[in-house]
């Protein structure tokens, strides 16, 4: 599956479908913990792949570990709940952003951030699952356009933004899910900068504020749906970027070293005026059909109440 060898009849029916696939892997401990398997799941993990399990136990060679097929009825569950999202933004024109930007100091370098884009996408695979008709902006990653999704590239705030404001008329939901620079430098360099003094100083500037300006904007959406990555005071500083914004609602989570930044595992605190709801840790896949349900229970709330 991760080459797109289509040699037999269940390897073609992958190859020739943008139906949601899942994997149940089953393998001797060795074999799983090998780096080509563990590179290959990777590879299938980051185009949307769902991987169920494996679990750790006896093994049919008689050795004990991870590589143990999960039981019929774990994987059944799985299954039902990897489908349970449905049409639930049927109709609904959803905006994405997601990755990082990259903010130019001279031709050659850049500042920019952690982001790997794997929530972000993650949130577009969901959404259109659901029945959305979705448009990715996404900064500078490396992973797939998840199928029947519209992709935009950009690599700095600025050009996230004005990709943001060509596509924002007619939007129903906008999601802000991208990492983007709060500062940049108002003078790039034209040519590389030499290495001559023993420090350097860069003067900074304030990027487009992409998000206030979606909120703000006489086309705004129905629904303005914000991010916060913190790294303490999770809710607290979430909260304050709620009502500073002007948001419907925002989805927070906790980064750091070894927390949500390039890890296929994320757990997600998500804030709206007078409510609160845990998304608990697990799969970003997963994380994303749970957010985008919430969103979509949203959605149609505010949907009777302008009605």
């Amino acid at each position: 599956l991760a080459q797109g060898f289509a040699d037999d009849l269940l390897t073609t029916l992958c190859l020739a479908t943008d139906a949601p696939i899942a994997i149940a892997p089953a393998m001797n401990r060795l074999m799983w913990a090998n780096p080509a398997t563990q590179a290959n799941i990777a590879t299938l993990r980051s185009r949307g792949i769902l991987v169920f399990g494996p679990g750790e136990g006896d093994q049919a060679c008689g050795e004990t570990g991870p590589g143990r097929m999960l039981e019929p009825l774990q994987i059944a569950e799985l299954a039902m709940a990897a489908l349970s999202p449905g049409p639930l933004l049927e109709g609904a024109r959803v905006l994405i952003t997601a990755g990082p930007t990259r903010e130019r100091i001279d031709p050659v370098r850049f500042i920019s951030n952690r982001s790997s884009g794997k929530m972000g996408f993650a949130v577009a695979r969901a959404a259109r699952a659901a029945g959305a008709e979705v448009t990715l902006i996404s900064g500078p990653v490396a992973l797939d356009t998840p199928p029947g999704v519209r992709r935009i590239d950009v690599e700095s705030a600025e050009q996230m933004h004005r990709a943001v404001q060509d596509a924002l008329a007619g939007t129903d939901i906008f999601i802000a899910a991208a990492a983007v620079a709060d500062y940049r430098s108002p003078a790039p360099a034209a040519q590389k900068i030499k290495k001559t003094d023993t420090s350097l100083e860069l003067k900074l500037e304030r990027a487009p504020d992409i998000l206030a300006s979606v909120a703000a904007d006489a086309r705004r959406p129905r629904l303005v749906v914000g991010f916060a990555a913190e790294t303490e005071r999770v809710a607290e500083h979430a909260r304050a970027k709620l009502v500073d914004k002007g948001l419907d609602m925002i989805v927070a989570n906790e980064v750091g070293e070894k927390l949500a930044f390039d890890t296929d595992d994320n757990a997600l605190l998500v804030l709206w005026e007078g409510g609160s709801q845990e998304i608990a840790r697990g799969p970003k896949q997963r994380i994303a059909r749970e957010l985008v349900g919430l969103i979509a229970e949203h959605y149609g709330r505010r949907g009777q109440a302008r009605g």
